[in-house]
């Protein structure tokens, strides 16, 4: 049963990665994300009509995870930002 559960997780791994294999530099790199909008609104949830919580300035490199929902993508604090507003550095995992 274990290890019918273990290839489960590699193959959700795998097909989530696009069907290539994970390194250990795909698995250990963080996802961090830079802001392109002159000033970009932090909300509480992933949406407009979600309240303000903070904003971040232009060319600011904040944490964030792979989770995009409703156009907006997670940040690693747990807040949200509208994601075409921010790019992943060359250096992240976040796809």
């Amino acid at each position: 049963m274990i290890v019918i559960g273990v290839l489960g997780a590699a193959g959700l791994m795998y097909v989530a990665n696009g069907g290539k294999q994970l390194g250990p530099e795909q698995l250990t790199r963080e996802c961090r994300v830079t802001v392109t909008a002159d000033i970009l609104n932090v909300r509480s949830g992933p949406a407009d009509t979600q309240p303000i919580v903070a904003t971040v300035q232009r060319d600011a490199v904040v944490k964030a995870e792979r989770t995009v929902q409703n156009g907006f993508r997670l940040l690693s604090d747990g807040r949200w930002v509208n994601d075409q507003f921010v790019t992943p550095t060359s250096d992240s995992n976040c796809a």
